[in-house]
């Protein structure tokens, strides 16, 4: 099938319309539109303005894995943005017993104007985006978590000011969440360090693309196993659980595995004196990050929690039209 997602009317040229698979497929402009325009969305927020862009609009949203952040962050960005969500568990739909994903992504273009799906697969992604003729947002898969990053990078922006030449310490397992902070912040010109015992480092493929990205925005990318060196003047320092959605079997494993990579005091104080510590959440106390870190007054983690939502808004509106 070809696809036919046409440009729609307001939204800024070359965004409108898109999907939003991975932050690979967006450039550093596009990133830092979505970025402003999700400071100036908050802002108004804050000061009781009501931006309806979406008015009329429907987002249908496919949840294969449960979720918090993204569940409520996109159902309550659509309703202030004017428009509405629609929740979809794949165990309530005809997906779910089967129904081919072309079928399904046919069908919903019909209903709808934008899909927002959360799942395992990251082909199931491409494939939906390959058959919707309306936007499709990844809201999460195995392999990449794009909209948790975009709200990182705002929330990283909000905080240090700026994101080229940030130095990013990412500690913990190469999953999606360390595929997606490489590639953001090689777009956006940032130095990114991850520490990941030798097995549990990320996907060699998706490293080369963030370092060739890297090399042509001034950035750096560096994949190490020594905590010690990648917290080493770290401006922000990101963890995140060991065993992820569907790694439960693993905990046991995985935790002696990353014995050693905890994030605490101690290695906060590697790092710049005002280091931030950041989380996708939700966060393990004990395990990953002490609770003196994650609590204590270096930790954003709310705040990058609250940035889910504006983030969000951003990218619906963009999106959306």
């Amino acid at each position: 099938m070809v696809n036919t997602k046409q440009p729609i009317p307001g939204a800024p040229m070359g965004l409108s319309g898109r999907d939003f698979l991975t932050l690979a497929d967006y450039s550093a402009s596009d990133l830092s539109y979505l970025i402003e325009l999700a400071h100036d969305l908050k802002k108004k927020l804050k000061f009781g303005e009501v931006i309806q862009p979406l008015q009329g609009k429907t987002l249908g949203m496919i949840f294969e894995k449960s979720s918090t952040r993204t569940r409520v962050s996109f159902e309550s960005g659509i309703y202030q943005l004017g428009g509405m969500g629609i929740f979809l568990s794949t165990n309530d739909i005809q997906l779910g017993r089967g129904e081919p994903v072309a079928d399904t992504a046919k069908v919903l273009s019909g209903y709808l104007d934008g899909i927002m799906i959360r799942t395992y697969s990251q082909e199931m992604v491409k494939e939906l985006a390959a058959n919707a003729s309306i936007p499709v947002i990844n809201g999460l898969t195995d392999v990449y978590h794009p909209c948790q990053v975009l709200a990182d990078l705002q929330t990283i922006e909000e905080i240090k000011g700026e994101l080229k030449g940030v130095k990013l310490t990412f500690i913990g397992d190469g999953n999606n969440m360390a595929n997606s902070l490489m590639l953001g912040a090689a777009i956006m010109g940032m130095h990114i360090s991850i520490a990941a015992p030798e097995e549990y480092q990320p996907d060699h493929t998706i490293t080369e693309q963030a370092a060739e990205i890297a090399a042509a925005s001034g950035g750096k990318v560096e994949i190490t196993s020594d905590v010690v060196h990648a917290a080493n003047q770290a401006d922000v320092i990101y963890t995140d659980v060991w065993a992820s959605m569907g790694q439960e079997s693993e905990a046991s494993a995985r935790e002696q595995a990353f014995t050693g990579f905890q994030v605490n005091s101690k290695l906060l104080s590697m790092a710049q004196k005002d280091v931030t510590f950041m989380h996708c959440l939700p966060a393990h106390r004990g395990e990953e990050v002490t609770a003196d870190v994650i609590d204590g007054s270096h930790s954003v983690v709310f705040q990058q929690a609250e940035n889910r939502l504006h983030a969000q808004k951003a990218l619906m509106t963009a999106l959306m039209g």
